[in-house]
Parts: C-alpha cells; sequence; structure tokens
C-alpha cells in the first residue's frame, strides 16, 4: 500500500481536522509496515523451507552415493556403516518433509491469507480518499455560489449545490469513521492472529529436533568404532593420508 493523497483545489473550510488527518496516516502508516513485514516473513519462510528440504535430499542423495561406492562391496564393515547412515538419512529426509509440511499448513498458509487481507483494505483507503476528493470539490463550489451576489438563480444554484453536498459529505464522514475504528482493530489483532502459527512452528522445529537428535544418537551407536575421540580420528586419517602420500604413483616428480 502506498499513502498518495490527491492534489486538488482546497476549500476555504476546513474539511478534516488536522487531528484527525494526522490520526488517520498514522494509523495507516502502521498498516503499510505491518503488510510489508508479513510479506517478507512470508517469503522468508518459504525460503526457509525450500532450503530445508533441499539439506536433506541432498543428504540423502550423498548417502546413496556412498551405499553404491565399490568399497561396499569389499569391506562389510563399510557396508554396514554406509546402510546405517543412508537409513539415517531417509529417516531424516522423511521427518523433515513431515516437518515443512506443519509449517505449511500452520504458519506459511496463514500468512498468505493475511497478506491477501491488505488490497481490500488498500482499496477502502482510495475510496475514502475518492470520497473526500468530492467532497473538497462540492465544498468548493458551495464556497462559490455563497460569494455571488443573492440574486434568484444563483440562490437556486447554492440550494442544489448545498443538496447535492449533503450525500457526499455523509458519505466521507461514514468511510472516515469506519477506517479510523477499524484500522486499529486490525493493527491489534495481529497478536491473536500469528501467536497459534508462531506457537506450532516452535513445536514443529522442537519435535523435528528431537528426532534427529534420536536418529544421529543412534547412528553414532552403529558406525563409532572403538569409541576414538575427534582428535584420535583426525591423527589417524592424517596418518593414512601419509601412507598413500609414500607411494610412488602420488610421489611428486
Amino acid at each position: 500500500m502506498s499513502w498518495i493523497p490527491f492534489k486538488i483545489g482546497q476549500p476555504r473550510k476546513q474539511i478534516v481536522s488536522t487531528t484527525v488527518e494526522r490520526d488517520f496516516e498514522r494509523e495507516y502508516e502502521k498498516l503499510q509496515k505491518l503488510e510489508e513485514q508479513t510479506k517478507k516473513l512470508h517469503k522468508d519462510m518459504k525460503k526457509s523451507t525450500e532450503a530445508d528440504l533441499a539439506m536433506s535430499k541432498a543428504a540423502v542423495k550423498i548417502s546413496g552415493d556412498l551405499l553404491s561406492n565399490p568399497l561396499c562391496e569389499q569391506d562389510q564393515a563399510f557396508l554396514e556403516s554406509m546402510n546405517a547412515l543412508d537409513t539415517a538419512m531417509k529417516r531424516m529426509d522423511a521427518f523433515n518433509q513431515e516437518k515443512v509440511s506443519q509449517i505449511q499448513k500452520t504458519v506459511i498458509d496463514p500468512l498468505k491469507k493475511y497478506s491477501n487481507v491488505f488490497p481490500s483494505l488498500n482499496m477502502a483507503v482510495k475510496r475514502r480518499e475518492q470520497a473526500l476528493q468530492d467532497y473538497k470539490r462540492l465544498q468548493s463550489k458551495v464556497e462559490k455560489y455563497e460569494e455571488k451576489e443573492k440574486t434568484g438563480p444563483i440562490m437556486v444554484k447554492l440550494h442544489q449545490a448545498r443538496e447535492e453536498l449533503k450525500p457526499v459529505r455523509e458519505d466521507f464522514e461514514a468511510k472516515n469513521k469506519q477506517l479510523l475504528d477499524e484500522m486499529p482493530k486490525f493493527y491489534n489483532s495481529r497478536i491473536d492472529y500469528f501467536q497459534p502459527s508462531f506457537e506450532a512452528l516452535i513445536r514443529a522445529q522442537v519435535a523435528y529436533f528431537t528426532e534427529m537428535h534420536n536418529i544421529f544418537t543412534e547412528l553414532t551407536d552403529q558406525i563409532d568404532q572403538g569409541g576414538l575421540t575427534d582428535e584420535q580420528r583426525k591423527q589417524e586419517n592424517e596418518a593414512k593420508l601419509n601412507e598413500l602420500r609414500a607411494l610412488s604413483i602420488v610421489a611428486d616428480d
């Protein structure tokens, strides 16, 4: 939404008080920021879930590639480890898809529905501004006849202008009052609307990472050999790498 007031000639009579117009602009600006933040959050949540799915799919692909490694045909221990890894990655992917599905239903979809309300609000503001423009135009017309000499034809035209002004003024005042009443209510309702979604997001993340802890704890128990520390594994890998470097086919010329 954007604030673009109409530029027309101003009647001498003040149509809307400075206080009312300032209150209107303040409430409307808050809703503009809310719309911007809601759209950004919706976009970021979609990116996050897409990245989550890509991550778990990539992990399954890697474990599958490792499982098809020729070494698995020669080393039973390695085959067992890769089978355990592949099973863990597939379980992770399944739980991840379930988590993303929950987030889609409880967070992303409600965000999209909330964002879809703003165009209607924006249209209501435009209708209010159009009513204000009509009000100012007719008020200026009335003032023009009031300034003229009070002849018969002028008095008839003045009466007609006042009659034309009355419903337009009432229409603007009704639209203005409705927006001033409802814009703060709409803004203040955001917490009640979004709180269940964010609580559901937290529950989905907690459930997912609890399962991940269980899966990887089980995987560690399956593939851990000798209870080596990370530093010991690093030293062991370095020693094996040095053995490979010592081979004549990889030696530097």
